[in-house]
């Protein structure tokens, strides 16, 4: 069974959505471990309630970023980990992390990229008047949100939308959608393997 660490700083309802599918059979892995980079993340009061190890990682507790990696490496091996799932992770992976898990490593955007990159992606498209954004699901590189597209699903936005109307509807899709996603890059795994 393939190890996935999920790493949020938020409130952690994808990581809750993807907790949940392994545990419904859903999703072929097991999340051995969450991390997070927020000492009062809601995601770790999720990590609780499904008893999954937790992780707090500070970044203003090191030196330097790379020694804040290169910490975060060793939970991970600790953990025997597979794959990195970023669920709300709001900080950019650097080169020591991206080269002890190249290729492993994917992240959830709540737009259809290229477009609306970074931060508030679903303001940015509520503003922009867009009919039409969308979920990406995508590998992580040295870029914000530049990495190779493995899914997207549209979401349409429907005049009487409001921000937290188009944020709950990209939700229902993001915790759809990112398990499903993880399944299929599993799956590949082991054909390659």
């Amino acid at each position: 069974m393939t190890k996935l660490a999920i790493f949020a700083s938020g409130s952690g309802t994808n990581a809750e959505a993807i907790v949940r599918a392994t545990q419904q059979g859903d999703l072929d892995a097991e999340v051995a471990v969450i991390i997070t980079d927020k000492p009062k993340a809601k995601v770790i009061d999720r990590a609780t309630m499904y008893h999954i190890p937790y992780v707090i990682a500070d970044p203003k507790q090191f030196e330097s970023k790379a020694d804040f990696e290169k910490h975060l490496i060793l939970e991970l091996r600790k953990k025997d980990v597979e794959l990195v799932v970023l669920a709300g992770y709001m900080r950019l992976v650097g080169t020591t992390l991206l080269s002890a898990y190249e290729g492993r490593i994917v992240n959830i955007h709540p737009s259809l990229l290229p477009s609306f990159p970074g931060l508030d992606a679903i303001g940015q498209a509520f503003n922009a008047k867009v009919k039409i954004t969308g979920v990406t699901i995508h590998y992580v590189d040295a870029g914000m949100d530049t990495g190779e597209i493995i899914t997207q699903e549209p979401v349409r936005i429907e005049e009487n939308d409001t921000v937290d109307s188009l944020q709950k509807k990209i939700q229902n899709v993001e915790h759809k959608l990112y398990p499903k996603t993880i399944q299929m890059i599993i799956d590949r795994a082991k054909e390659v393997g």
